[in-house]
Order: C-alpha cells, then structure tokens, then sequence
C-alpha cells in the first residue's frame, strides 16, 4: 500500500485518542474496586470498564490501519500522545486539577519519547533467533517485572505503587510486541507450527500478564502515576529485546547516540517526577 502520511498521522492521532479514553475508563472502574475483592470479577461487572475495552479494541484497529499508509516512525510517537490526552480527561473525570507543571512534565515525556524512536531510529533485525540468545535478555526483563511487581504489590504510597505496577506492565507488553512479528511469520508455516512454539505460549502469558498488572495499577494509583511508566516501559523494553536478541541497531552516532542517550534520561526523570507530583496531590491529608 502506497504512504500516505497525512492519513496516517490523522489515524495514529485517532488512536491515541482512544487508547486515552480507553486508560481512563478503565482506571476509574478499577479505582473503585476494593483490594481485598476480587479485581477481574468486578470490572467484569463494570459496564465503564467494558467501555474502556471497547476504545482499547478501536485504538488497535486505528493503529493498524495506520501503519498501513505510514512507517513506525511516524505512527510510533504519536501514540505517545495518548498520555497528554488522558491526563487531563482523567483530571475532569476525577474533578482533579492538572498543574502547569505537571503539563510541561507531560510534554517533555511525549518529546523525549519522540525523540528517542525518530533520532535513534532503531533498524529491522531478525524474527527467528535460537532459545540461546534469549536467555539472559529475557531474564533480565522478567527480573525487572518481578522486582517491580512485588515492590508494587506491598504496602507503599499508591502513586509508587501505580507506577511500578505500570512499569511492570509496560515490560510485558513491550515483550508482547518483540514476539509478535516472529509469531505472525509462523503462521505461513501453518497453525500446528505456530501451537508448538515456545514463543507462542510466552506472549500469551506475557499478555496476560501484562493486562492483569496494568488493570492493578488502575486500581491502586492515579492514572498520571502508572500511565506515564506503562508508556515508555512498552517501546524501551521492545527496543531492548530488538538490540539484544533481534540483532536491530540504532541508526545513529556521534551526536544522535548522545541526543538519544539524553533522551532515554529526561524520560526516566520526568516519569518520576509527573509520579511523585501526582501523589503528593492525592495523598490524603
């Protein structure tokens, strides 16, 4: 299908858009879920939260369609959007004020993101690397979720707690997406081929995995704590999978690794900070 930029910025912006409402609706329906409930049972009662699945399922499509007139590249950092929409629809939702300086924490976020995938500009790698080269990529990612999650799972202050549940969340959908491509490719080889494959069985469980952790995260913090870390732990842990096990590189040097690296930095800080500024606001008193 032949590019076709400006459909596929509208689209990719359409997509944010409903990724946002999708985020929103479902942390307010898992907000209101008690921790010693069962958290699956309830939002499956929830109609706002079945709602939120509906605009995640319209969000996909959009993205999809477009990456079919566009590259990543350009879809790709519009979707980081997707925070600057939700923060404030959360906020009138929740009837909860967004500070100007939680609005430049929210844009330098969006920029550094963007600059991170346009200037590092990561190459294709290989689909099909042997069960070897995963192992201790995939033991550090799966370290990290570990330590995250029972961190995020013990009793500390909410907005740290939502936003490693995030994190936690994020890491397994950015694995999610590094195993997707090699599972597609499969399927030209038939279905039994593609039931039989380790990968297969992993991204199931890292998907629901990751979904059940970023429902938690809704559920015990503020979307501004958890939303920002799920957003930047996705592509980041992707592209670490893509370096590591895939054989892709950045291409860039010189001054686009320092600009990248820099990149990589501003979006941890403002993670924390738009974090620890949220909870310090809903913190009771």
């Amino acid at each position: 299908m032949a590019d076709l930029p400006e459909v596929s910025v509208a689209l990719a912006f359409g997509a944010a858009f409903m990724f946002a409402i999708a985020a929103v609706a479902q942390q307010s329906a898992a907000a209101g879920v008690a921790e010693e409930d069962s958290l699956i049972r309830e939002l499956a009662r929830s109609p706002r939260w079945w709602s939120g699945m509906v605009g995640d399922g319209g969000g996909y499509v959009l993205q999809v369609l477009a990456l079919a007139f566009g590259s990543v590249l350009v879809v790709q950092p519009i979707l980081v959007s997707a925070l600057v929409f939700a923060l404030p629809l959360s906020a009138r939702l929740n009837k909860h004020r967004i500070s100007p300086r939680q609005w430049w924490l929210a844009g330098a976020l969006c920029v550094a993101l963007a600059c991170f995938l346009i200037i590092g500009n990561p190459t294709e790698g290989e689909d099909n690397a042997p069960l070897g080269d995963w192992a201790w990529p995939l033991g550090i990612l799966l370290g990290v979720v570990a330590v995250s999650t029972a961190v995020g799972l013990s009793k500390i202050d909410a907005g740290w707690r939502a936003l490693l549940l995030g994190l936690s969340a994020g890491t397994l959908f950015g694995l999610t997406a590094a195993l997707t491509e090699h599972v597609a490719d499969m399927l030209e080889h038939g279905i039994g081929e593609v039931l039989t494959s380790w990968q297969t069985w992993l991204l199931v469980v890292a998907g629901i995995t990751g979904f059940y952790l970023q429902q938690r995260a809704y559920q015990v913090g503020p979307l501004s704590a958890s939303m920002p870390a799920f957003t930047i732990a996705e592509p980041l842990a992707a592209v670490f999978i893509g370096m590591t096990v895939l054989d892709e590189r950045l291409q860039t040097n010189g001054f686009g690794i320092a600009v990248t690296a820099v990149a990589v930095l501003v979006m941890l800080v403002t993670t924390l900070l738009l974090s620890r500024s949220q909870a310090r606001e809903t913190a009771p008193a």
